[in-house]
């Protein structure tokens, strides 16, 4: 029996088996209908050989389509692939840069520790300096303390024939250091001025340069004028004095002596 070329084709399609099986069955109904066939048989052997063209058809196509469907699963699990490969190469970055931030914030860390220990130092340092600026500003501080007490002393000497002559105040007693209202008097003294009984209160300073100084001489005439009725001398005993420092006490009535003044 000639076969159709479409048939043909269809079988070819069919996996290597069933292919086998088709031509098998094919040359089987070929050698019964050569053998004796009747007409109706004929006919039924048609109707069958038909049919069996038609499922062969519907077999190919659905071979067909199962090849398609193959096809794009391969596409889809080649694509999967190259992302799962993309995912990897990602995730092998990411991981790379962990490593490098890792090692950026040891680094970091490091560096925050030497730093650390570098303000320690410092610190350390700045308190060994402020202990030895204490103790110079203490040295300095028992310094000008004995300088000042040494001006006091030799004002005590010098102060009365100076005073005596210069403004005709004649110290009754001789001078002394005193507290009155809690205030230190360095300079204090009963006297006479023109037969009138008056107090001598003095402050001592090194240096008059500064107009501020003149404060605590103001607070020592203010406590012993609240405690005694005599009239008060204020006195600045000094060094040296600024001239304009100077006019501005005397201005005030302040009596001003500096200590080369009585040589």
């Amino acid at each position: 029996m000639p076969y159709s070329v479409l048939l043909m084709r269809k079988l070819d399609a069919l996996e290597p088996g069933l292919k086998d099986a088709f031509f098998l069955l094919l040359e089987e109904l070929e050698r019964s209908r050569e053998e004796s066939v009747t007409k109706s048989e004929f006919r039924e052997l048609k109707q069958i050989t038909a049919e069996l063209q038609r499922t062969t058809f519907r077999l190919a196509e659905a071979q067909e389509r199962t090849e398609q469907r193959m096809d794009r699963l391969a596409e889809a699990q080649e694509r999967a692939e190259q992302a799962i490969a993309r995912l990897a190469e990602a995730q092998e970055r990411a991981e790379q840069r962990m490593d490098r931030l890792a090692e950026s914030q040891e680094r970091t860390e490091q560096r925050v520790d030497r730093l650390a220990a570098a303000q320690e130092r410092t610190e350390h340092s700045l308190e060994k300096l402020a202990e030895a600026l204490a103790a110079t500003n203490r040295q300095v501080g028992g310094l000008s303390k004995s300088m000042a007490y040494a001006l006091e002393n030799e004002a005590f000497r010098k102060l009365p024939a100076y005073l005596k002559e210069h403004w005709g105040i004649e110290v009754e007693k001789r001078l002394v250091r005193r507290f009155v209202a809690g205030e230190e008097i360095n300079v204090f003294a009963q006297a006479l001025r023109q037969g009138e009984e008056i107090l001598v209160v003095g402050e001592t300073v090194l240096k008059l340069d500064d107009f501020s100084k003149l404060g605590q001489l103001d607070k020592n005439v203010a406590a012993v004028k609240e405690r005694f009725e005599q009239p008060v001398a204020p006195l600045i005993v000094t060094h040296f004095a600024r001239p304009e420092v100077a006019e501005k006490a005397r201005e005030r009535g302040v009596l001003v002596v500096q200590s080369f003044e009585w040589e």
